[in-house]
């Protein structure tokens, strides 16, 4: 084995477990905390599981009706109607707002990983050489 091989091998045994800690260190984050407590009482709420389940059913339907051009503006309104109704669930409402404050906060560690090294590791790659 190479010098060269070797320390490459030695920065990628590195990166990853940096990676490993840096996941653990977000596993310990309040955000990501109170965002598993509100994904387990969604899961724990018999409400919103029902209502979890009556909006999934009538999205597959809607987005079959959809394919097949048999959907109509009613059946979008519908549709809406029922997120709705799921998004009320104060227990849903909290776990939306802990998902959305999660997001945020993992977008930012993004910019910050992607900063010295000017790519966004956040965004699809979709060309070369763009600045």
């Amino acid at each position: 084995m190479s010098i060269e091989t070797e320390s490459g091998e030695s920065a990628q045994s590195t990166v990853d477990q940096l990676s490993r800690d840096l996941g653990e260190a977000i596993a310990d984050l309040p955000a990501y905390q109170r965002f598993e407590e509100a994904k387990e009482a969604v899961e724990n709420d018999e409400e919103a599981q029902e209502k979890i389940q009556e909006f999934e059913s009538f999205r597959e339907e809607f987005m079959l009706a959809r394919q097949t051009g048999e959907a109509t503006q009613e059946d979008l309104r519908e549709l809406q109607s029922k997120q709705e109704a799921l998004h009320d669930i104060p227990v849903m409402a909290e776990f939306l707002q802990a998902q959305n404050e999660l997001e945020l906060r993992l977008q930012e560690i993004n910019e910050t990983i992607s900063e010295p090294l000017r790519i966004d590791f956040g965004q699809k790659a979709g060309g070369c050489c763009e600045d």
